[in-house]
């Protein structure tokens, strides 16, 4: 019997001024480990008169992770960083009790071409910690842990696995690893990972037990341990996964929390317009929506 659970293939979101391929929240599978929300976005040419503008939104009970492949973002938010977002960098903002960013085409870039490509990701924080101070990180590529194993290349983007940890300062048991292969390779690494597993091929094919995956399909494991699978020449793929929470969580828009009643003050406190102002960015922001978002 495959080791697959379910297929998840991408659905297309529109963010504001851009679509984007929504992975998680499923609603068969609203979590993978903590990772609560993944949004594949491109890759997509962007002409000198489109920007990537997401104004100022809050959020409340988890940590954002951007990591970029193509493009360029500048990041504010109301701790006062104002920081370029480039490819193969990690972007790590915890909200906890409540944090707003935007997240913008950079000025210098505002009026030329530009590709995007990337990922947009939440990861629910563990209960004690939903109410934390809010915090900020950006980990540069070069600090990212990479390795190779014959044509296998690897890449630790955040948490831990293969006796490595990768310097993103996460709260709880997750990983996301990069794995590209320019040649054809049995992969059989169930023995590094550990709680719930999902596989994203970003590009080329993997195949299992006679079926061929293609590229916008989240693969989610009936067991992480059993992670076997061969890769095809000249293929990307991602694995987020990590240890589940023994509570359930609830979205609503932008805010995390497995209090609903948490989730309501912070709406009630973003309609009122109290969280704080970005320094830089105070004039426009994005209001509650009339209608809930998966």
């Amino acid at each position: 019997m495959s080791n697959i659970k379910l297929i998840i293939e991408e659905r297309a979101v529109n963010i504001g001024n851009f679509m984007v391929g929504r992975l998680l929240p499923f609603r068969q599978k609203r979590m993978v480990g903590p990772f609560i929300y993944i949004d594949h976005m491109g890759p997509v040419k962007m002409n000198e008169r489109e920007n990537f503008d997401v104004q100022p939104h809050p959020h409340i009970g988890l940590s954002t992770l951007t990591f970029l492949l193509e493009g360029s973002i500048m990041h504010r938010d109301t701790l006062g960083n104002e920081v370029e977002i480039k490819p193969d960098a990690v972007n790590w903002m915890t909200a906890g009790k409540g944090i707003v960013h935007s997240e913008r085409t950079p000025e210098y870039l505002r009026n030329s071409p530009l590709n995007m490509h990337g990922f947009q990701i939440w990861v629910a924080l563990p209960k004690h910690l939903e109410q934390m101070e809010p915090a900020f990180f950006h980990i540069g590529h070069e600090q990212i842990p990479t390795w190779t194993d014959g044509d296998l290349q690897f890449k630790l983007v955040a948490g831990e696995a293969f006796g490595r940890k990768s310097p993103v300062p996460v709260f709880s048991k997750l990983y996301m690893l990069e794995i590209k292969s320019k040649t054809k390779r049995t992969v059989n690494i169930g023995d590094q990972l550990y709680g719930e597993s999902g596989l994203y091929i970003l590009e080329g094919t993997i195949e299992n037990e006679g079926n061929i995956y293609e590229p916008n399909q989240l693969l989610v494991a009936k067991d992480s341990t059993l992670c076997e699978f061969t890769i095809n020449e000249n293929s990307t793929i991602y694995i987020f996964g990590g240890e589940p929470f023994p509570e359930e969580r609830f979205i609503d828009w932008n805010f995390v929390s497995s209090s609903k009643e948490l989730i309501k003050d912070a709406k009630q406190k973003w309609e009122a317009q109290e969280f704080p102002k970005i320094e830089g960015d105070e004039t426009e922001y994005i209001p509650y929506p009339t209608y809930k978002r998966n």
